[in-house]
């Protein structure tokens, strides 16, 4: 580009969009039971967000759904490293960390249904999980609006004296919000053991990050707090679960925050309202992505290192299926709420 020519957003080619790729994560030294585990937990979630989606459809969940295809390896790499006893925060397209948060394919299907045994008791939906037995403290729908709350959690975590983190997810829309500065402001000024994790897939709604954002880089901004920050291969489980290992360590042992861009593409629409190419890109750029599908790139990585032959896979596939099978049916036979239930958890009970 010409010296102080004014940089024009064509001269920003998807080429130079793509998920950040490195090499891939050795296996050697690996356990194959628990990497056969990762690659089940990202089996789960596509083929639940596949029958969601067919739900959706049929009309038995209404609202807003946003699936999370094309995402998996992110919400499983992630969970795999952090502790049961951690915090985690999400949008509100958060089925797949739900699901890798160990919530239950039925109590999360249920909730989608709006019934009385979904982890919300119904009054959820698709944008608002819970689980405080799990920390899982809610997909929040106002886009960045989990961060300041994870940046609290942390807080807490400190002012206890704990050695817990804090995660938020969140897409990269969110980081030009005044929430994601002043929050991750206070979190390096405070030093709070807080993981920010930009699920980067490029399109906030149906806009490219590049038609709205003065960089592309979204872990460079971490350079304004003074805070640790990488950018990762998001369809590649491992790389997600090591590069939030180190954050979780940073977090326990130093009480520092870090900030993930973990770049990742979802291969559906922004929402079940959205076509899965809408008129913001194209059949062959969604092509591209899925050619790096970790659905079918990690269970091919097993079989050549001899961890997954045929019969195991179809075994899993099998068992993944019964178990969404299972949770539609349980979904559906499930009982509405009460009427009474619509004041319950408004006011805090004396």
């Amino acid at each position: 580009m010409a010296a102080g020519r004014p940089r024009r957003r064509d001269d920003l080619k998807p080429q130079a969009l793509r998920p950040k790729e490195a090499t891939p994560s050795p296996l050697a030294g690996e356990s194959p039971a628990e990497l056969r585990r990762l690659l089940r937990d990202m089996l789960l979630i596509r083929r639940f967000e596949e029958r969601a989606g067919e739900q959706y459809a049929l009309g038995k969940i209404g609202g807003f759904c946003h699936l999370y295809i094309g995402q998996e390896a992110v919400a499983v790499g992630s969970m795999a490293a952090l502790r049961p006893d951690d915090y985690v925060m999400c949008s509100y397209r958060e089925h797949g960390q739900a699901l890798a948060r160990g919530l239950g394919a039925r109590s999360v299907m249920a909730e989608l249904f709006g019934k009385a045994t979904g982890c919300s008791g119904g009054k959820g939906g698709s944008m608002h999980l819970f689980d405080a037995e799990r920390r899982f403290l809610g997909g929040h729908a106002i886009v960045g609006g989990q961060i300041p709350l994870v940046t609290g959690a942390a807080f807490a975590i400190k002012y206890r004296g704990g050695d817990q983190v804090a995660a938020a997810f969140f897409g990269e829309a969110a980081v030009n919000n005044g929430a994601f500065h002043e929050a991750l402001n206070m979190a390096a000024l405070w030093k709070l053991p807080a993981i920010y994790i930009c699920e980067n897939n490029r399109y906030g709604m149906g806009t490219a990050a590049e038609r709205v954002s003065a960089i592309y880089d979204i872990a460079a901004r971490a350079c304004s707090y003074d805070m640790a920050a990488e950018t990762v291969d998001g369809m590649e489980v491992l790389a997600v679960r090591d590069a939030v290992a180190r954050a979780a360590t940073r977090a326990r042992e130093q009480q520092v925050p870090t900030l993930l861009e973990v770049r990742t593409y979802r291969f559906m629409g922004h929402s079940m309202a959205d076509p899965i190419h809408g008129h913001y890109r194209t059949k062959e750029e969604v092509e591209q992505h899925k050619a790096r599908d970790p659905i079918a790139t990690f269970p091919e990585r097993l079989r050549a290192a001899g961890m997954l032959d045929e019969e195991g896979w179809q075994a899993m596939e099998a068992d993944v299926a019964a178990e969404i099978e299972d949770a539609v049916r349980f979904a559906d036979e499930s009982p509405d709420p009460e009427p009474s239930a619509l004041s319950a958890h408004v006011y805090r009970e004396a």
